[in-house]
């Protein structure tokens, strides 16, 4: 049982996918913290010694991650909301930031379709 940074790591999966389990760490950065901590990156997250879970969370340490990471992300988002920029407007809005369309797609920004009241379709 891995505990990295107070994240349970899944057992039964290879160690750099399982640390994909902590905010911030992907597959390319798990790989390389794996290497940089000597510990084989296919090696099942069970089958690691305390040596290893203590050598792998030296390593994680080194990289922002979890709160640290979570509360920059939140700072950069409020600070563009701030000076107004155009992504800090979007933030605000509530509408996608990065240029996607919205017209047809975004419900995951915007929410579900609003009923307009009294709305009736054109007869000829």
């Amino acid at each position: 049982m891995a505990r990295i940074k107070n994240i349970e790591l899944p057992s039964e999966k290879h160690i750099f996918i399982g640390l994909t389990a902590i905010y911030g760490i992907g597959r390319n950065l798990g790989r390389t913290i794996c290497l940089d901590a000597n510990v084989e990156p296919s090696k099942k997250v069970k089958d690691l010694s305390d040596e290893e879970i203590a050598r792998l969370r030296k390593e994680v340490d080194k990289y922002a991650v979890e709160g640290d990471l979570r509360r920059n992300v939140q700072m950069s988002i409020k600070n563009k909301m701030e000076i107004g920029s155009y992504q800090g407007v979007r933030h605000k809005k509530g509408l996608p930031v990065r240029g996607q369309r919205t017209n047809r797609n975004a419900h995951t920004r915007k929410g579900r379709g609003k009923v307009v009241a009294n709305k009736k379709k054109a007869t000829k």
